[in-house]
């Protein structure tokens, strides 16, 4: 089984998931079940297919799970886009989480790509 919180990809997906917690606490109570909920699972799926993946016994279901990881990671970046010309994250707390998900997928790309 590998270990996944030796993963670059995983420390920052988690320190993803933890930041858009926090920014998203102060999004308008008509959010709750919007953008908010949509921002706060996908980044909290980012990290968890990572784990997911990284208990799987295969090397395909490790990738597999890896690309899914990578695909949630994109749909937050365009989430993040949207939440802050919304005006509901300031602009560099936008920009910070933004770079943030841009990193988390180089890294996971590249570890998909190595493990092809």
């Amino acid at each position: 089984m590998r270990d996944h919180t030796r993963l670059r990809a995983f420390e920052l997906a988690d320190q993803l998931a933890m930041d858009v917690y926090a920014r998203t606490a102060s999004f308008p109570d008509d959010e709750r079940f919007g953008l908010t909920s949509q921002l706060r699972r996908g980044a909290v799926s980012i990290a968890s297919n990572i784990v997911e993946g990284s208990a799987r016994r295969t090397h395909a279901d490790y990738v597999h799970f890896l690309g899914i990881a990578y695909a949630a990671a994109r749909e937050l970046e365009y989430q993040l886009s949207l939440a802050q010309r919304m005006g509901y994250v300031e602009p560099d707390d936008g920009e910070r989480m933004s770079a943030l998900a841009v990193e988390t997928c180089k890294v996971l790309n590249g570890l998909i790509r190595s493990l092809r």
